[in-house]
């Protein structure tokens, strides 16, 4: 199936206190647009719309080529931001997804079943949801008989409402030719004068089309950046979730939590990663090495058997059997046999 995804990219972040755009900080050597982009491709979605709007010059010089733009002048609600998209999907029926830009820990399975679920239920909307014990800030999940009845938001919420703990994620599913026909008809009468996505569910609800919910097990998944300290807390999440798998995939990891590993590096079964090593870029380990403790290694590549102690490797290429450090400092270089002891 053809399916279709926009992404919201257009906010300001100003809680970041940066000149940089939000959706441009990393998260493990890469933006976190670009693992929002690389989470959509691995999930089978071929076509991606970008909503920029704050800092969309910076944005468009890193977005890759495939990728379609559209523009939100004025930030007047995520409903306006899908709105920006509609000429773009005129012709399209089948599934788009909506996802926030700044939204780097969703997993590439979790939008899959998204999908498999809103096709499954022959849904117009399906909304990715969570239980969480503070709700705060989020909107609540208003449900009648079980059923998906509307989104509310934390500013618009009851007293009542606020104590439901079932929150949007700000995810979605929705059908192409559903969004065609009701996106105009989104209004602003709400505390923030905004015209919410979420007000769709309502619309679809008032005309018994059909809405249903996909629940989040991994809350972790929908973390949103909108500071410092979270961004700082989507880096530790996903970098434990780099190492776990190179742990699973047979690499030994003395001591992850002093081990940080970007998201691009290769690294082969049998190799020992030692304490307060880096490993970053484009970066190729091979087998049966050991790196570290103290080392970092930037855009290189190391053979199998090599050792590495207390060194600075960067775009450097070392041959099978090498051994470096302590306390080197290669830079360009390329290290073979014939000077292994460096």
């Amino acid at each position: 199936m053809n399916s279709t995804a926009i992404v919201l990219a257009a906010g300001q972040g100003t809680r970041m206190k940066s000149k940089i755009p939000k959706v441009l900080h990393g998260v493990v050597g890469k933006p976190m647009l670009g693992h929002v982009l690389d989470a959509l491709t691995e999930a089978g979605i071929k076509r991606k719309i970008v909503v920029l709007g704050h800092g969309a010059p910076k944005i468009e010089q890193w977005l890759p080529a495939d990728v379609e733009v559209v523009y939100q002048r004025q930030q007047l609600g995520t409903g306006h931001a899908v709105l920006q998209a509609k000429e773009l999907l005129k012709d399209t029926t089948g599934p788009v997804l909506v996802v926030c830009g700044d939204t780097p820990l969703l997993r590439a399975s979790t939008l899959k079943s998204l999908l498999a679920v809103h096709t499954e239920a022959d849904a117009k909307i399906t909304v990715l949801t969570a239980n969480v014990a503070n709700p705060k800030g989020y909107g609540r999940i208003i449900r009648e008989n079980n059923k998906i009845k509307a989104i509310v938001e934390e500013k618009d919420a009851s007293p009542e409402e606020k104590a439901i703990t079932e929150i949007n994620t700000g995810s979605y599913c929705f059908q192409g030719d559903f969004l065609g026909e009701y996106l105009d008809k989104l209004n602003n009468e709400n505390a923030q004068g905004e015209y919410y996505l979420t007000d769709l569910i309502k619309l679809a609800v008032q005309d018994n089309l059909k809405v249903e919910a996909f629940l989040l097990e991994d809350i972790k998944e929908s973390l949103g950046i909108n500071n410092r300290i979270q961004l700082a807390e989507a880096e530790q999440i996903f970098r434990m979730r780099i190492l776990e798998d190179l742990m699973l995939a047979g690499v030994t990891i003395i001591d992850p939590h002093s081990t940080y590993i970007q998201s691009t590096v290769q690294v082969g079964m049998d190799t020992v990663i030692y304490p307060g090593t880096i490993l970053e870029g484009q970066t190729t380990i091979g087998e049966n090495c050991v790196i570290g403790p103290g080392v970092r290694i930037t855009d290189s590549i190391i053979g199998n058997h090599c050792q590495i102690q207390n060194s600075v490797l960067v775009e450097s290429k070392v041959d099978i059997g090498c051994r470096i450090g302590p306390f080197a400092y290669l830079r360009a270089v390329s290290v073979s046999e014939d000077n292994y002891n460096t």
